[in-house]
């Protein structure tokens, strides 16, 4: 079982798919839910400690807005924490939405340093042929990790 890190993070679809085929998502909807199960949370509906933008600096510089940081104090650990990692760039905003468009790229970006994990990289299907592709291209790559492929794979 691998530690599969996906985006956009709050897609449920990938998150699902990566489940059914034995492998553990890591997207920040369970980061949130931890943050705002813990007692004591002060700030809510943020649910932010004023902790968080200082670890974000740890990902991001010190000129970025503070929400970007804040962000990253989230998705930076998780990315550390993955074996492997799915991207789908120019995804329908119902497929999973996130926030501020710098994050994104940062994401994104920081992903792909990560060298040393293979990386799903795909573009969002436009028709239904493209959808089954799509979803075969996802069930081969969590396949592969099974068998322990580190090949970079890119579509």
């Amino acid at each position: 079982m691998s530690k599969v890190f996906i985006y956009p993070s709050t897609s449920l679809i990938l998150s699902d798919m990566v489940e059914r085929f034995g492998h553990e998502p890591l997207g920040v909807a369970i980061a949130i839910r931890e943050r705002i199960q813990t007692p004591g949370l002060d700030s809510p509906p943020l649910q932010m400690t004023p902790e968080d933008p200082k670890k974000g600096l740890k990902y991001a510089a010190v000129e970025v807005p503070s929400g970007v940081r804040g962000r990253m104090a989230l998705f930076g650990p998780l990315i550390e924490e993955a074996e492997a990692a799915i991207i789908i760039n120019d995804s329908d905003l119902a497929f999973g939405c996130m926030g501020c468009s710098r994050t994104n790229e940062l994401v994104k970006f920081s992903v792909r340093q990560r060298k040393e994990i293979p990386v799903l990289d795909l573009n969002y299907p436009s028709d239904e042929e493209e959808g089954l592709a799509f979803v075969q291209s996802i069930k081969e790559f969590l396949d592969s990790l099974t068998k322990k492929s580190g090949d970079r794979k890119e579509v």
